[in-house]
């Protein structure tokens, strides 16, 4: 398991300090791991979760709603979803009533992508934790949001 002081050779003013230091830490060692994991498939993390998006919703969706759901919040949101369809893996559905709306659909080729990666992909960042654990964890977090 790791140890944030001697990972970042630091000490800390208080727990507190701590705790949050060690969320960031942890938070980018997360997103290092999943860009490196991602490479693999072509895509990034955040163009894997709006395709989840997608998948999940079983229907087309605005871009609006899209970024809504996004875990992390993304101010490119469009062009990782530019980047998605120039691969065939989404496409853009205009509205027939109003040229503004435009839906956005999951592709055959965006689900077998989805398809191809595991979905025990962060069982890896969760190996230390057990249930009790990993509700303690995100209750935790909650109640600091």
């Amino acid at each position: 398991m790791g140890d944030l002081a001697k990972d970042i050779n630091s000490k800390f003013q208080n727990n507190r300090v701590k705790a949050l230091l060690n969320i960031i830490y942890t938070a980018n060692w997360i997103s290092s791991a999943q860009n490196e994991f991602f490479k693999d498939y072509g895509i990034s993390p955040q163009q894997y979760n709006i395709l989840r998006i997608l998948k999940g919703a079983g229907e087309a969706l605005n871009v609006q709603t899209i970024k809504d759901r996004m875990l992390e919040r993304s101010p490119n949101a469009t062009r990782l979803m530019d980047k998605l369809c120039a691969k065939n893996c989404i496409e853009r559905l205009p509205s027939e009533h109003d040229r503004r709306v435009v839906k956005i659909a999951i592709t055959e080729q965006g689900m077998r992508l989805l398809d191809s990666i595991p979905k025990d992909l962060n069982n890896e960042f969760l190996k230390n934790l057990n249930e009790e654990d990993a509700e303690q964890l995100s209750n935790l977090l909650d109640k600091m949001r």
